[in-house]
């Protein structure tokens, strides 16, 4: 088993659909990666940062599951990381009605010892300084670094995007944000681009419709797994990427068949999460369950 490190936002959301509220949940990229890695057993610890707003029941709950919160830094007089966000019919269009740094706004990790040689590193979705902060810090020679990011930072910090992309291993990304980054028209176009920019591995996010996996010489896809009824998608990326690094976390190899397989899991990982409001779903989730839909997939998509 390698170790595994996630870096990101521990958080509270808002989330609005065309039917439904959630009021103020659990949220963040570092929760959501973190609960679905954990269904591999990956024993990952979490570097985030929180407020004294942030209540103990959800660090318990985070324990619970396996992972380590010992690098998620509680700053008592400040306020938790928040986000607001509503969505319309078309579950790929939501607008953010709020967004608070808080804490977040100084954010700035200080690996220890243990999580300075992890071997798979997530870098949940921040500033593109603070991920290549966390990757000069890190001691070990065979890492793996998974690299998530966001239209924003190419908007507002390409230069520095840019940088960290060429230290990264594997980047995950969404349709809509390889067409910005690489400046194609096509996705195949953007993923040669992008591994032009340093990374080995290119995998292209497309939401109900699947996923894709790149390499210089190598390309594959899979559908999405088939959910009937859409309760939220907030995390559905950062769920995949943790089903990702948590099966890599269980594999010595890290060849293209095992990156496909890390796809498939990964897809069937975020079905779950879209099914109920925030982190609910990836709270209750049994490593038996996610299983099941494993078989099941695989009944679907072969022929």
């Amino acid at each position: 088993m390698k170790k595994t490190l996630i870096v990101g936002t521990v958080a509270f959301d808002e989330i609005e659909t065309p039917k439904e509220s959630s009021g103020k949940i659990l949220g963040g990229a570092a929760t959501y990666i973190g609960l679905s890695s954990a269904i591999f057993e990956s024993q990952a610890s979490i570097i985030s940062v929180v407020g004294g707003d942030f209540d103990q029941k959800y660090l318990d709950l985070l324990d619970s599951k396996g992972l380590n919160t010992n690098s998620i830094e509680v700053i008592s007089k400040g306020k938790t990381f928040y986000w607001k966000g509503k969505y319309h019919k078309d579950w790929n269009k939501r607008d953010t009605l709020n967004t608070q740094l808080n804490v977040l706004a100084d954010f700035s990790p200080i690996l220890n010892e243990q999580n300075s040689s992890a071997e798979i590193i997530v870098l949940g979705n921040l500033h593109p300084a603070v991920q290549s902060k966390v990757l000069n810090q890190i001691s070990s020679e065979s890492k793996c670094v998974i690299l998530d990011t966001m239209n924003f930072w190419m908007d507002n910090s390409l230069e520095e995007l840019i940088k960290v992309i060429g230290k990264a291993n594997i980047i995950i990304i969404n349709d809509e944000e390889a067409l910005q980054l690489s400046r194609k028209n096509t996705l195949f176009n953007a993923a040669d681009e992008i591994l032009k920019m340093g990374p080995e591995h290119v995998v292209i996010k497309k939401g109900e419709h699947g996923a894709m996996l790149f390499n210089k010489n190598e390309f594959f896809t899979t559908p999405a797994y088939p959910v009937k009824k859409v309760k939220d998608p907030t995390g559905a990326g950062d769920t995949f990427a943790g089903g990702f690094a948590g099966f890599l976390s269980q594999n010595n190899d890290l060849d293209f068949d095992t990156l496909k397989l890390a796809v498939v899991h990964g897809t069937v990982m975020a079905s779950f999460c879209v099914e109920g409001f925030g982190t609910s779903q990836m709270e209750e989730l049994t490593k038996e369950a996610f299983q099941n839909r494993l078989k099941e997939f695989k009944k679907y998509t072969r022929y």
